[in-house]
């Protein structure tokens, strides 16, 4: 049943999608994979309300479920746009789920970060880690590496969201994989690593786990440095980002024009402004690498971890990386799950 594209996967995904489905209500707009607590999406379309005047709902999905209700629906669109990351978005052009859209500052956007003919536009990016409840841990240390979390110490404290189904997941997968020495083409490294985690006992959810982690449930999460800094900064605790010793990866999350959107001159609006300078501000605020050249006040920036750190943060070529999802998916699938 997996011999066949990536489309097959998805597909399998349908099931887990409508338990994640969009509200049955009215809604100017509708956005697949824009979940009120993932780069705070839910502050995002209150702006969008009050600046725009539409209604957008909120929406639970992971990037492989989106993916897969669009596929479901191709012959009858219920989404307008969908928000994913980057692997997934070129999976949706490549099964023809997309349709060009170039927004407003479409040419500001860095090549490599936008299909060229505008079926998919990379909005902001997030370096990959490790979000960490330090009140949960007690007096177990922060970790410092990829490594310890095989430790006894952290045995089921650990969570990382299912990298068979959710684009974050699959960027832990490679993140992992290069700073142990795999390859786009050799994941052994990432699926030695993940067999050897299993003896920890490591939670897997599908969905975002940020309200997991700031109640303390997780005191661990793999993640990205935006949920961390958002949390450190806004919530009650004591939160902190890792950037793991061995490295790591930044990677950009996307925007697409779903094929015969319903409300497409709404859809295309609201992608306009999510690139707009407001739209771009709003992102760094919420602690989000902007794709546009917006500049970020030296408040903010001091609230990052140091460019030293950061510096053993890595880009891919993320077609390549794209390219190489369904063959890590099969490994995971077949010798971990």
């Amino acid at each position: 049943m997996r011999r066949i594209l990536f489309a097959a996967f998805a597909a399998g995904l349908i099931a887990a999608a409508g338990s994640a489905s969009v509200p049955a209500r009215a809604a100017d707009a509708i956005c697949y994979n824009c979940p009120p607590q993932w780069a705070d999406w839910g502050s995002m379309l209150k702006l969008i309300k009050t600046d725009l005047g539409y209604d957008v709902p909120l929406d639970n999905k992971n990037s492989g479920q989106a993916l897969s209700q669009m596929i479901a629906e191709k012959a009858n669109p219920i989404a307008d746009f969908a928000y994913l990351g980057v692997t997934f978005g070129i999976q949706a052009n490549n099964l023809g789920v997309t349709q060009p859209y170039k927004p407003k500052g479409f040419d500001e956007v860095p090549a490599g970060m936008k299909d060229p003919a505008g079926n998919w536009v990379s909005i902001h990016s997030g370096t990959f880690g490790l979000f960490i409840n330090k009140d949960a841990l007690g007096r177990t240390p922060v970790p410092a590496c990829w490594k310890d979390l095989l430790k006894p110490e952290y045995r089921g404290e650990v969570a990382y969201l299912d990298p068979a189904s959710a684009f974050v997941g699959y960027v832990g997968a490679v993140a992992i994989n290069q700073a142990l020495g795999g390859t786009l083409d050799n994941f052994s490294p990432a699926v030695d690593y993940f067999k050897s985690l299993l003896k920890n006992d490591p939670i897997v959810p599908k969905q975002t786990s940020y309200a997991r982690v700031v109640s303390g449930e997780i005191p661990i999460l793999m993640d990205y440095d935006f949920n961390a800094y958002r949390a450190k900064y806004t919530e009650k605790g004591n939160f902190a980002f890792v950037i793991p010793c061995e490295g790591t990866i930044t990677v950009p999350y996307v925007v697409s024009l779903v094929r015969d959107a319903p409300h497409r001159q709404k859809a295309e609006r609201i992608i306009d402004y999510l690139l707009s300078d407001k739209g771009q501000a709003f992102w760094a605020n919420a602690y989000l690498r902007p794709v546009r050249a917006v500049p970020m006040p030296p408040d903010l920036r001091s609230r990052f971890l140091p460019e030293t750190e950061y510096a053993r943060a890595h880009t891919v070529d993320y077609g390549a990386m794209a390219a190489a999802q369904k063959r890590f998916t099969d490994r995971y699938l077949t010798e971990v799950r």
